[in-house]
């Protein structure tokens, strides 16, 4: 088991998507994002089923983050109950996750 993590949050635009992965990078509680586009997202809010189109960010990070991850994602979203959940990296290339390690704060 590493002490990396992927969070994972949806956007319901590209900009929006863009903004906030550029800002987790930039305040360096994320090293990467990668932004998946046109992900469909069926739920339930307020007593209804709802249908949304979405970007699907994969944030990576550390699980020693995740408390300051979190608070950006909140702090920022448009959403009033951002989706912020983080699965455990297990195993991975050393190489990769060594530099994953080095971009963060």
């Amino acid at each position: 088991m590493t002490d990396k993590i992927v969070v994972l949050t949806t956007c319901n635009s590209a900009e929006g998507a863009e903004k906030l992965a550029r800002h987790l990078v930039e305040t360096r509680v994320a090293a990467c994002v990668n932004i998946l586009p046109k992900a469909r997202s069926i739920y339930r809010w307020k007593g209804n089923v709802e249908e949304a189109g979405e970007w699907l960010l994969l944030i990576k990070s550390r699980r020693d983050l995740f408390s300051a991850l979190k608070a950006e994602i909140e702090k920022t979203h448009t959403y009033e109950v951002p989706e912020v959940i983080a699965l455990p990296i297990v195993e991975g290339s050393a190489a990769y996750l060594d530099w994953l390690g080095a971009q963060l704060g």
